[in-house]
């Protein structure tokens, strides 16, 4: 298990474990953090917006071009911040981890 430190929409910090293999989008949906995830993960929506932590960017894979796409539609992409959680699999390389749920659109 690694630690993810979440801030959810209201802005309330909250700390998880979060299991190793698992999309930070299962960890987000699981732990009620205002995640609404409508496709289930098939990088189709936007619904799992997320801002990572500058300190964070560079440890996660780079964004694919739908995912790209996909964010840069969002009303509050940031251009280095912006992911699709179910995009993002949790590592122990990840093990605190923060980041923000984006505001609903």
């Amino acid at each position: 298990m690694a630690i993810i430190n979440v801030t959810n929409r209201a802005g309330e910090a909250h700390q998880f474990e979060a299991k190793v293999g698992a999309t930070l989008m299962e960890i987000l949906r699981d732990n009620d953090m205002d995640v609404e995830a409508i496709c289930g993960g098939c990088c189709s929506c936007a619904t799992c917006h997320i801002f990572v932590d500058d300190a964070w960017v560079d440890k996660i894979p780079a964004k694919s071009e739908d995912e790209q796409e996909l964010v840069e539609e969002t009303e509050t992409y940031q251009a280095i911040n912006s992911r699709l959680s179910c995009q993002v699999s949790m590592t122990n390389d990840l093990d605190g981890l923060t980041i923000v749920v984006a505001p609903e659109e």
